[in-house]
């Protein structure tokens, strides 16, 4: 790409701030006076700027919704290792080929870990990196754990794969961060950008000077400077199953530094989970939740409708009980209708005729229904996995299930409230109200302390009286924080946002607080995340006590 096509882009840029359509006439308009087969993409323009420019060029950011929710997400993947049950009926199980148990090779959580040998440094230096190169912040990390039933893994390698990703956010830091901002002449000579970003051979170099760095280290040592560092782990989610999701595991869970659990959970129908092979019931899913709620974790459940013995109208009954039965109650929920994938015991049954999976419009049609029951504490993270359809033989095929979902909801005026449909998008103005919903919850008593601009949800707090003690930190007088969340554009610690960084976080925590002093209690117990815990102890006087930080009230 010549470099006149990107000073003369810059100088345009510079006088005028167009949209990202007027952006892509414009990209379009300078190929054909350059005489050039294809446009750059955001990212090649971007990464030619000069360094003084690249903060300005927002224009520039690829998929500004990545940080909309006010923290930037790193998905990494652990290594291919089956689960100790063998595999349900509808898994691929591609564990002897090198892929991860239950994914497929092409999601694009798997396709970066595959690119960087399953090891955690290169694939959160790897997602850092693109962070930096399409423009986001990336100072507030949720780190999520796929691949598999992690808990069930070695517990050394756990807290190795653990430690290694907080080493990669430490040493990014301390590489590329002087005073605060990023030395972007040291970011592009270390990726040697701009360049061939795919090409094999710049992947190769990058990876060896990556891994010169890696060196040894302790998971105690990393977390610890992982509490000041610039690229902050502020949340940590790990998958599992209900029969590795007990106590014991909430304890691991817990010294490695997971504040977030994704359950599979599947169906609320022991027969379901029986035909299935899932190797679980549904009293192990219960004692799962009940046991990670009082241990403080936030809670997101995977279901599964569509499963083979089920029928719409059970699967919509299942789905209506996790918020009418008490026993589960999901913080977060992902919805994935069963689909056949190629070599399974489930694709059998279907080439047998004795199996007929939900279609994309029965599909969307049941969620759509369903989410007119969504409590506005619960947050529908997903609708379907994130597989390519070209991938899997029968069930949803279509990609976009959430718009077709959407569709019928307009249709029908089906309103949902959950915390996705509620949070801010766009501009924001008037008066912020605190409100304060109460509910049961696994023999617990929840409180959804949200901060709302009409039906806009700007941030919220969960708070638990656990239903019993699982810890010594966890008194009979105690108050667990289970979640502090403020949405809006990630912005950068230290500055103020739209939303975030305004006062919000700590007129929640004040709330709850008051709640707990109200109910005859005397202690706050959050869990924290690594990176989360200096804002608890410098901004509000929490100390640190285990795995929490705590208060006295």
């Amino acid at each position: 790409m010549p470099l006149d096509y990107y000073n003369e882009l810059f100088c345009i840029l510079k006088k005028e701030k167009p949209d990202k359509n007027k952006l892509s006439k414009l990209k379009n308009q300078l190929c054909k006076k350059y005489g050039l087969k294809r446009p750059p993409t955001d990212t090649e323009i971007l990464m030619h700027a000069a360094n003084k420019d690249i903060p300005k060029l927002k224009i520039l950011q690829n998929k500004p919704t990545r940080t909309m929710s006010g923290v930037s997400v790193i998905a990494i993947m652990s290594r291919p290792e089956k689960c100790p049950h063998g595999a349900c009926i509808m898994c691929p199980s591609n564990v002897s080929k090198g892929i991860p148990q239950s994914y497929t090779g092409k999601e694009p959580a798997a396709m970066r870990a595959l690119r960087n040998c399953f090891d955690s440094y290169l694939q959160v230096f790897n997602r850092l990196e693109q962070y930096i190169a399409t423009g986001h912040n990336f100072d507030k990390i949720e780190l999520i754990i796929m691949g598999g039933t992690f808990p069930s893994f070695n517990f050394n390698y756990q807290k190795n794969f653990v430690m290694y990703a907080l080493k990669a956010m430490n040493d990014f830091s301390a590489l590329f961060i002087k005073r605060g901002k990023v030395d972007y002449l040291e970011f592009k000579q270390f990726f040697e950008l701009p360049g061939n970003i795919g090409s094999k051979e710049r992947i190769e170099s990058v990876h060896k000077k990556i891994l010169k760095l890696k060196g040894r280290s302790t998971l105690i040592k990393e977390q610890k400077q992982n509490e000041k560092a610039f690229v902050r782990c502020i949340g940590m989610t790990v998958e599992t199953r209900s029969d590795y999701g007990k106590l014991k595991h909430g304890n691991r869970m817990l010294s490695l530094g997971v504040t977030r659990v994704e359950i599979g959970i599947q169906s609320v129908y022991d027969s379901a989970l029986k035909y299935i092979n899932r190797g679980h019931t549904v009293a192990d899913n219960i004692e799962s939740i009940r046991a990670l709620k009082d241990l403080g974790f936030k809670l997101n459940f995977h279901y599964m409708p569509g499963l083979p013995g089920l029928n719409p109208k059970k699967d919509f009954s299942g789905m209506a009980s996790l918020f009418s039965n008490s026993d589960y109650r999901p913080d977060m929920l992902k919805i994935y209708p069963c689909m056949v994938m190629p070599e399974t015991k489930l694709y059998n049954l279907w080439k047998a005729n004795k199996f007929k999976p939900l279609t994309t419009s029965e599909a969307a049609l049941l969620i759509a229904k369903f989410k007119r029951y969504v409590p506005e504490y619960c947050r529908i993270m997903r609708v379907q996995r994130d597989i390519p359809t070209y991938m899997t033989s029968a069930g949803v095929d279509k990609t976009n299930l959430r718009q077709y979902v959407a569709s019928i909801m307009e249709e029908n005026n089906i309103k949902c409230r959950c915390i996705r449909c509620r949070q801010p998008n766009g501009k924001i103005s008037g008066h912020v109200k605190i409100n304060i919903k109460e509910y049961d919850a696994s023999h617990g008593k929840e409180f959804f302390i949200s901060a709302d601009i009409g039906d806009c949800l700007l941030g919220f707090c969960r708070l638990r009286f656990p239903s019993q003690s699982l810890r010594c930190e966890i008194t009979s007088g105690a108050g667990l924080i289970r979640e502090l969340h403020i949405y809006g554009e990630a912005i950068k610690i230290g500055d103020k946002g739209k939303v975030q960084h305004k006062g919000l976080g700590l007129k929640l925590m004040k709330t709850a607080e008051k709640i707990i002093k109200s109910y005859g209690r005397n202690k706050v117990v959050v869990i924290s995340g690594i990176g989360a815990r200096q804002y608890y102890i410098k901004k509000l006087g929490y100390k640190k006590e285990g795995p929490y930080v705590i208060k006295m009230v």
